[in-house]
């Protein structure tokens, strides 16, 4: 199982959210490049990254932070956030992004994430709010199941979808494995279960639930998770 260290950006520093919600932004540094080096120190391979301005703006806004981390550190690099057009994807991709999540588009235009994940390297992230699919920075809910959009994207040539249930984000009560595991059925794709993981106990679960693999954010800022300990058992699996 791949454990993906998560640093969400806005106004450039490095913050977590609660249930999405701008205003709950607690700012952990002040230069996300050195948390970014910090897990890589620390035994990651990757590295999640959400412009938040972005997302609600629909066009990249920290830029100069996520080219710094690409300067810092040898990590992979998955980036979502406000990325609604072809040319923004080649832009990150020139700048060293990996692979980039394609969200609030998905559910919009999900021919043009297929299109853009026969060329490039494409996750496509589907956000729920009681199994609704939420969009626009989470500010907007859809009236389309979050396992429907999941089927959508199955033989589209996407590398995985993280699936993230909103009300448990940054709230650490627990991740939702029975939602992870029923978008991975739904897609027959590499799942990646985002949102509420809050210690050693979560990531026990999703390795027996078979899940591919899941973010880590604000259990890593508050301590509650040791995340050598969540590499060591994640690799073991």
């Amino acid at each position: 199982m791949t454990i993906l260290p998560a640093i969400d950006l806005k106004d450039g520093k490095a913050v977590r959210l609660s249930k999405g919600l701008m205003d709950s932004a607690k700012i952990y540094s002040d230069e996300p490049w050195q948390v970014a080096k910090r897990f890589e120190e620390l035994g990651s391979e990757w590295v999640h990254l959400v412009d938040l301005n972005g997302a609600f703006a629909g066009k990249p806004e920290n830029l100069e932070q996520i080219k710094q981390i690409r300067e810092h550190c040898n990590l992979k690099l998955e980036l979502g956030g406000g990325i609604r057009d072809e040319e923004t994807i080649k832009m990150y991709l020139d700048l060293g992004v990996d692979r980039l999540i394609l969200g609030s588009v998905a559910v919009k235009n999900p021919q043009f994430v297929k299109e853009m994940a026969a060329k490039y390297p494409i996750v496509v992230g589907i956000d729920a709010i009681d199994g609704m699919v939420a969009v626009e920075g989470w500010a907007e809910v859809s009236d389309m199941k979050a396992t429907d959009l999941a089927k959508e994207f199955a033989d589209a040539g996407v590398e995985a979808i993280i699936c993230t249930d909103v009300g448990r984000d940054g709230m650490m009560t627990g991740v939702n494995v029975d939602f992870t595991v029923a978008i991975a059925k739904a897609s027959g794709l590499e799942t990646i279960a985002s949102g509420g993981l809050k210690d050693i106990e979560d990531i026990k679960n999703l390795i027996s639930a078979g899940c591919d693999g899941t973010i880590v954010g604000k259990a890593f800022y508050e301590g509650t998770l040791d995340l050598e300990e969540a590499f060591k058992l994640a690799k073991e699996a």
